[in-house]
């Protein structure tokens, strides 16, 4: 079966005493294919560069992806018993090929990937197909329908876990792959599904929610000046039932009526209807926007991405400080570590159980269906039950 590693090619040493990288092949024969890499013999350790070499961890990303690709259209020639055919110099054109990106031999994966994304108008959803689009670029660009199967996801993921990706991280890549082959399901480009006997894992992350004390103890707390916008409008956000940042700072003044703030989710496209309760207005009156905004956020900032940036590492130097060393270097000790704007709609929601509201409640308060899709479509949620327990959640924080 044919195989491959890479070669440190030390008989065609360049004046500043580096050698080519390249791929050695076994096939019939053995043959190598050039690359743009070169070393050093002091740098290499026969498969990889050193930790002595500079950004020796992004050249040797760069590498296992070089080498990543000739294996996995090696595997695929296997898979189609096409490499019994192919003599050493026809591989080897072949593969040179596939490293300098001219091979087309059919519509590839993220063709498919490309046509679905291309009907997606969620900014949002386009940001998270485009880096799964990079990550199979990376892994094996060339890759067909027919090529990923599941061995190749197994792969696929054991290359994405040993680059240092969480489990949850690259379980979206995954399922993204997943939505992928779904969609030419339905679109009849193909009968294949590979996931019928590949698992997704995950794993349970940390719950991303502040208790009641915790709380309590944020919006109280003697923040520095330019602390206090950003502990405000996490308040704010709270006090609105978790509100996205997106939904919150795009929200027109004119959006408010009768007391209430009613905006479309930016995520979902879903209606959305929340009152405004006392400690909301009184901090939206203290942050008005100059033009037709709600909040004076895009006043400032044309992002509003990069004003949540700041936020959230503003919340997170809430705390103590002290003076260390001769400079009397600021040292921050965080009453709130890891603490984000996303924090309140957890919170939020951790809090109405703990009071014993209903779940259909909560799910209707934090915008999701009720039930099954079906069943959202026969049930028209009373409003007034999601503004008695906001207002229930708000009074326990309080302390009444």
């Amino acid at each position: 079966m044919a195989h491959c590693k890479f070669h440190l090619d030390t008989r065609s040493k360049r004046k500043d005493g580096t050698s080519p990288v390249k791929i050695y092949v076994k096939h019939r024969g053995a043959f190598f294919l050039s690359t743009d890499f070169y070393a050093s013999e002091e740098n290499w350790d026969g498969n990889e560069y050193k930790s002595n070499t500079d950004v020796y961890r992004n050249r040797n990303s760069a590498l296992r992806a070089t080498i990543m690709r000739v294996d996995n259209e090696i595997m695929n020639l296997i898979r189609s018993g096409e490499i019994m055919k192919m003599t050493d110099n026809a591989l080897k054109g072949h593969l040179k090929e596939v490293l300098e990106g001219s091979f087309s031999k059919k519509k590839l994966f993220i063709d498919y990937l490309d046509e679905f994304v291309g009907k997606k108008a969620n900014d949002g959803t386009k940001t998270v197909y485009a880096t799964t689009r990079n990550k199979i670029t990376a892994f094996d660009k060339y890759c067909t329908l027919e090529a990923i199967d599941k061995k190749w996801l197994e792969r696929f993921e054991k290359w994405m876990s040993e680059s240092g990706m969480s489990t949850n991280a690259y379980a979206i890549h995954l399922r993204n792959v997943r939505a992928i082959f779904n969609y030419c399901i339905d679109e009849e480009y193909t009968t294949l599904y590979p996931f019928r006997k590949f698992k997704i894992r995950k794993e349970e992350t940390r719950k991303r929610c502040l208790t009641v004390e915790q709380l309590r103890k944020l919006r109280d707390y003697p923040v520095e000046e330019y602390q206090e916008r950003y502990r405000d409008i996490f308040m704010l956000m709270f006090y609105l039932i978790g509100i996205n940042a997106a939904d919150l700072f795009r929200a027109k003044k004119s959006d408010v009526a009768n007391g209430r703030l009613e905006y479309k989710r930016a995520k979902t496209g879903k209606l959305y209807s929340v009152n405004i309760e006392p400690e909301a207005r009184e901090i939206i009156s203290k942050y008005p926007g100059k033009g037709g905004y709600l909040l004076d956020v895009l006043d400032s900032y044309s992002n509003y991405k990069d004003f949540l940036h700041r936020m959230n590492i503003g919340l997170q130097q809430i705390g103590e400080t002290e003076r260390v060393g001769r400079g009397g270097k600021k040292v921050r000790n965080s009453a709130f570590p890891g603490i984000s704007s996303y924090w309140t709609r957890h919170t939020w929601a951790t809090l109405a159980a703990s009071l014993d509201i209903p779940k259909e409640t909560i799910s209707e308060a934090l915008g999701h269906s009720i039930g099954s899709p079906v069943t959202s479509i026969y049930i028209k949620f009373d409003n007034r039950k999601v503004d008695e327990a906001n207002r229930k959640v708000i009074d326990f924080v309080n302390g009444k």
